[in-house]
């Protein structure tokens, strides 16, 4: 039976999940793999920082995803797609892995920032 997410352990399970279906994702594993050049042991600590920021109010991220993206899509165009995608994929393992008040606040968060990310972006 699958549990609610409860704290940072549940975070880092499903980030690391989440990112292990980027890595090899036909769609949008370029901007990480080629675009980007992701060094994953650098960026997914920062990425458990900040969905654990979002979802427990914990202060520990700093950065600005914001100009990270924006980045991004000046080296290679970022789509509405490939947000949609994004998002799918998110909400995809989230439900594989847990189900509660808080996975369901994680997808919505996750959706919000990305529509806002993808206003800015795509302007």
């Amino acid at each position: 039976m699958k549990t609610d997410i409860k704290n940072r352990e549940d975070i880092e399970k499903l980030v690391n999940a989440f990112y292990d279906k980027i890595k090899g994702d036909a769609a949008i594993s370029y901007f990480f793999n080629d675009v980007a050049k992701v060094k994953w042991e650098n960026h997914l600590p920062k990425m458990y920082d900040f969905f654990e920021n979002i979802l427990f109010s914990s202060g520990n991220y700093e950065g600005n995803p914001m100009v990270a993206h924006e980045e991004l899509h000046k080296k290679s165009t970022v789509n509405e797609e490939h947000f949609k995608h994004w998002n799918e994929l998110f909400a995809k393992t989230v439900d594989e892995l847990f189900a509660g008040v808080k996975a369901e606040e994680i997808k919505q968060r996750a959706i919000n920032i990305s529509a806002a990310m993808m206003h800015k972006t795509l302007g």
